[in-house]
Formats: C-alpha cells, structure tokens, sequence
C-alpha cells in the first residue's frame, strides 16, 4: 500500500514520517498552502468591540495560530470575559494553549453538526460569535446561530491557496510509486485534485482508495465517482494511521464508512 498525503503543512509532513514509521511507504504532495487571511489585521479590533459574554469559534488549527500571531504582533490578548468554542478537539487544545481559558468542544462528533449539539453551544445566549475561520467554508453554525438572533461576524484569519503542478509529471510520477491511497483532508484539495487531473485520468484516480476525515467529504468524494472511500474516526494523524491499519488488515476493495 503506497499511500499519497495531500495534507498540508507541517501536519502533511509530520503524517508522512508517522507511516514510514509504521511500514507504509508515502509521498507528500500538498495541493494547498494556507498563508495569512485578508481579516488578519482586523482581528485585534475586531475582539476589542465583543461584549462579556460574546463568544469566539475557531473553526482550525490555522485559524488559532494565525489569530494568536496578530494579536501577539500587537500587544493584544485574548479576552478574558468571552466564551470560546472550536469544532474538535486538537484546536480546542490550541486555543486554550493559547487565550489560557477553557474551550467547549464536540466529542465524540468533531464537527461543525456535533458543535450544534453541545450543550454549552446550544445554550450560548451571547449577542454576538466572532467566527475565525478561512477562506469559504460551510455555512451551517453561523445559520444556525442567525436562526438564533446572534450576530454572526467572520474573521478570514488565513486564505488556502492552491499549489501549482505539471500534473501530468505527478501522475507519472505516482503511477510509478504504486499509490493506490490517497489522503484527502478538506473538500477544497479534493476539488482540486480531481479538477487538476486530466479526463484521461479520471478512471485511474477515481478507482484509488481514498480516506477522508468526515463524513461530508466522503460524500463529495462519491459525488465526483470515487468508488472507494474510508472515512478516519477523527481529523488526527494517529487516527488516520488506525483507519490505514484497519483497510490494510482487512484488504478492503469495497466502498467502506468507519464513523
């Protein structure tokens, strides 16, 4: 099984070391990079006009790390009088890392789905939810919050970009590597990829397998005519590599869910 990693980052480098570890064989080949949003230098501003009790959703990792970054630039800090909320639990630690302050999230359902049904997110009753986030995205918490009379603003705090490639160079070169799985973490570098390759090679990606980290984006996956989609329990590496381990013990040829 040699597996292709589009992950981004410092994470997409780390997963790939993570199964050579383990026995498979990888290549990393990110399809984005994700670089410093357009609301970056608004944020500071931006947290200075919540009133106590507001909240602050970080939807990413990025999303922290970036917002951290501006306010440190300036001498800011993280309110102390607000609620924060992320949507799973590896931004829940990096926020609290960060603001020093406890953060709600969803667990076991890390998603945007699991945080509607948190209790402390259910019952926010804030006049206002700072949402960072990137460029895009769903459109389901802050719905669901304006259904609620909060107002919603969004903080781009980072932007994906996508990464140039000769694709027909890539595809070669994956051809020859033996990728028969490919790790898509984001319905946006699923996109890309599939848009990236060329109609003559549809058939071949589309018969790869491929392992996602949430239920929406197999379903894109599905949409687009893959045949073969894993879903990891969580958006983490290790639980990545258990769902890996799991499709290599079991020589799994048929379209699978593991929830």
């Amino acid at each position: 099984m040699a597996i292709l990693v589009t992950r981004p980052g410092e994470k997409g480098k780390t997963l790939c070391e993570l199964l050579n570890q383990n026995g498979f064989a990888s290549l990393h080949v990110p399809l984005i990079e994700i670089i410093s949003g357009a609301d970056l230098n608004a944020l500071p501003a931006r947290m200075r006009e919540l009133n106590a009790g507001d909240g602050v959703l970080a939807v990413s990792q990025s999303a922290v790390r970036f917002a951290h970054t501006a306010l440190c630039n300036v001498g800011a800090r993280w309110r102390d009088d607000v609620r924060y909320f992320t949507v799973g639990a590896k931004t829940a630690q990096a926020l609290c890392e960060c603001c020093e302050h406890g953060v709600h999230y969803p667990f076991p359902q890390e998603s945007s789905e699991g945080l509607l049904a948190q209790p402390h997110f259910a019952q926010f009753d804030g006049q206002k939810m700072l949402i960072l986030r990137g460029n895009g995205g769903r459109e389901l918490i802050a719905n669901h919050l304006r259904e609620r009379d909060v107002a919603v603003e969004y903080v781009q705090t980072y932007q994906r970009v996508g990464l140039e490639y000769d694709m027909a160079a890539q595809l070669n070169m994956w051809k020859r590597a033996g990728i028969s799985t490919i790790i898509v973490t984001s319905g946006e570098i699923l996109r890309y990829l599939v848009e990236s390759v060329g109609k003559n090679h549809h058939n071949w990606l589309l018969e790869q397998q491929f392992v996602t980290i949430s239920a929406r984006i197999a379903q894109q996956a599905q949409e687009y005519g893959c045949r073969k989609v894993a879903v990891s329990a969580r958006a983490d590496n290790a639980s990545i590599l258990a769902t890996l381990r799991l499709l290599k013990m079991n020589n799994i040829s048929d379209e699978v869910e593991y929830e």
